[in-house]
């Protein structure tokens, strides 16, 4: 199983932060993270339709009849992409080791009590973002339940 997020608290808001090691470079894995079908398939809510400029909008839909845009905040390709979603802010960086990359995705939330809940959908998230940077079909475990209990008990071990 990959390794669990950590949960940092900053300015009165709070910080989930994984990260994830690929075999490849980040200009490969930055192409995966950027493009608009792939984001749909691995970012929650994502439709798609995203303008990859700074300020740029990224658009979601949750399947209930809410749509909204998120707002490009930061993009240096290839190593950083950053964007406000309603009051959240994600930022995914990639540095250079040996001969791939260490993935660093960073959400930053105001409701500790989601924390475990969040963790663990992201994980599975960054799960599905591996099998296509990997080139795997796209699996979703049925893991949820398991997740949101290892997370509870390792928020719960750090306060």
């Amino acid at each position: 199983m990959d390794q669990l997020a950590t949960l940092h608290q900053a300015n009165g808001r709070y910080a989930l932060r994984f990260e994830r090691f690929f075999s490849y470079k980040p200009e490969e894995v930055f192409r995966v993270i950027t493009d608009p079908h792939s984001f749909s398939q691995w970012y929650p809510f994502a439709t798609g339709e995203m303008d990859l400029k700074l300020g740029g909008e990224i658009a979601f839909d949750d399947g209930e009849g809410t749509t909204y845009e998120g707002i490009i905040t930061e993009l240096k390709e290839p190593y950083t992409f950053e964007f406000r979603e309603v009051d959240d802010l994600i930022r995914i960086s990639l540095q250079e080791e040996g001969k791939g990359c260490q993935l660093v995705f960073i959400h930053i939330f105001d409701d500790k009590e989601m924390a475990m809940y969040t963790a663990a959908g992201w994980h599975r998230c960054l799960g599905v973002f591996k099998q296509i940077v990997n080139g795997q079909p796209v699996e979703w475990k049925d893991n949820s339940v398991e997740l949101r209990e290892l997370y509870r008990e390792a928020f719960d071990r750090n306060r």
